[in-house]
């Protein structure tokens, strides 16, 4: 199995594959434009040897945005915002800004929208789950497939008496069956669901009880599945605030809300261009942002406070209006122009281009990928979601077997990667719930582990689960990509052809 320890290159079988691939493919050749920026702008992973099929865990930088940001920190003199001298007026000015820039590339409606910039995707739902007006009465539904940062949003909602509810996903592709998501987005009588459907968008059927906040991701961030957008008026024409996670669905996915009109939408930059990490952003409808409620205020989020009248309603503080009321302390205003800089990068590629390529290239990895078998018929790998690119992402969730069945742990899988400079992720990938799913985890098994847990170590939990494996290894496709890293992958993934688990513990030392 020495394909696993040192890369293969054998020119004349990857030139037939790609002669192949583009027969089975032909609008892959309008992407090679793509192919030109690699070696320009991210010629360092072909320098380095690095095959990068991590995309979804964060995306590449080019180097041009590392220059534009360098010269303009150079040339320019910025000050903390929260001031009226010429530097801090012109770290405001490069603020709004970016601000705007980001409306634009989202196509979302100045009137309609506000940017507020966070640390990251999670700290935009932080912020909605410490100030959504959930209480006795409210309801937080969201599917089981989530990142851990919109599962944690229950804590704060049963927290405050709301009622948390999930909808299943299916085992064979981890999609969301629509009827049982219909039924809980709309539990009135029938009569009150089909008024509802007739309403448009942005009406509001006033019969409901309490806040009602309906989340759940555009694109899996474990399986690459894209859930429907759709949704947001479905639920919305019922009463529901939607908010929609587009971490892993922003970097190669035209995110139109002049077309889709969620309530609110969450993202980090770097997992769309790169650079810089650090920065992510809410962008909330003005009449949802409206309901908000803060639990403190901070520095920056208000215009006054007091401590002699901190004990009158009204009088103790006055809060900022607009975004800035909602971004605590100084924001990261040497980093927030780089956000400019890297979205004019992507609108200059183009998002149509990635969005091609990307499928594309899953498109083909998935096929050779299912059909590995090792001599005796068993298949090599088992993949978690759907088999072909209808409604999915470049994410490709799955684990790798011997020719008995035996699963071969996704960390060994990693650890063999690393080896060759091939970058790939192992584990549950904060989707707990896509991972229970896929690896047939039962709530029995799940709350053992949890209540043996509290002296375990990391590597004992990872095996208290009936010696079930908790994660997968993933792979994830973007703008750098190329064939031939894809193909890479599929060299590396044939080398565990015919090799028992037990030889593969061996190898691994």
């Amino acid at each position: 199995m020495t394909t696993l320890y040192k890369p293969v290159v054998d020119t004349s079988a990857i030139d037939t594959a790609l002669a192949k691939f583009r027969r089975a493919y032909p609008t892959y050749d309008r992407t090679s434009a793509l192919d030109e920026l690699r070696a320009r702008e991210y010629g360092r992973l072909d320098q380095l040897g690095q095959t990068y099929l991590d995309y979804t865990g964060g995306g590449l930088y080019a180097e041009s945005q590392l220059r534009q940001h360098i010269d303009l920190l150079t040339h320019q003199v910025f000050g903390n915002p929260h001031s009226a001298n010429l530097p801090s007026l012109e770290t405001t000015e490069r603020v709004e800004q970016t601000r705007k820039c980001v409306l634009e590339f989202f196509n979302a409606s100045p009137e309609q929208y506000e940017v507020i910039f966070t640390q990251n995707a999670t700290g935009a739902l932080k912020l909605i789950g410490e100030s959504y007006p959930f209480g006795p009465g409210s309801r937080y539904l969201l599917t089981s497939d989530n990142h851990n940062s919109v599962n944690g949003i229950r804590e704060l909602a049963k927290a405050k008496g709301a009622r948390v509810e999930y909808v299943p996903i299916r085992c064979s592709d981890l999609r969301v069956d629509q009827d049982p998501l219909s039924r809980r987005l709309d539990q009135r009588v029938s009569g009150r669901r089909h008024m509802a459907g007739r309403m448009g968008h942005g009406r509001r059927y006033g019969g409901n009880r309490g806040s009602k906040l309906f989340a759940y991701p555009a694109q899996s961030n474990f399986s690459g599945v894209q859930h429907s957008l759709g949704w947001i008026a479905e639920a919305q024409a019922s009463g529901w605030d939607v908010l929609v996670d587009c971490a892993a669905f922003a970097p190669t996915n035209q995110l139109d809300l002049a077309r889709w009109h969620p309530d609110f939408a969450s993202l980090s930059f770097y997992k769309i261009f790169g650079y810089p990490t650090g920065i992510g952003c809410l962008i909330a409808r003005k009449s949802a942002l409206a309901k908000l409620r803060r639990p403190w205020f901070a520095g920056g989020t208000v215009m006054c406070s007091s401590v002699k009248a901190a004990d009158v309603p009204g009088a103790g503080f006055l809060r900022t209006p607009g975004p800035p009321g909602y971004e605590d302390g100084t924001v990261n205003y040497l980093s927030i122009p780089a956000i400019d800089i890297g979205l004019r990068h992507i609108a200059t590629v183009g998002m149509d281009l990635i969005h091609t390529r990307v499928t594309c290239l899953t498109g083909w990895l998935l096929e050779q990928l299912g059909g590995l078998r090792h001599g005796n018929g068993a298949p090599v790998i088992r993949i978690y979601g759907p088999l072909d690119t209808r409604m999915r992402g470049g994410t490709i969730a799955m684990n790798f077997f011997d020719p008995a069945g035996q699963l071969i742990d996704s960390r060994l899988v990693e650890r063999f990667a690393n080896r060759i400079k091939l970058s790939l992720r192992s584990g549950c990938h904060c989707n707990p719930g896509a991972r229970e799913t896929a690896l047939a985890l039962t709530k029995n098994e799940l709350v053992a582990c949890a209540l043996s847990s509290h002296h375990m170590s990391y590597q004992d939990f990872l095996h208290a689960v009936d010696e079930k494996t908790t994660g997968a290894a993933r792979v994830s496709i973007g703008l750098a990509t190329t064939f031939a890293d894809v193909y890479r992958f599929y060299e590396f993934a044939a080398g565990f052809r015919d090799v028992s688990l037990e030889d593969q513990m061996r190898a691994a030392g």
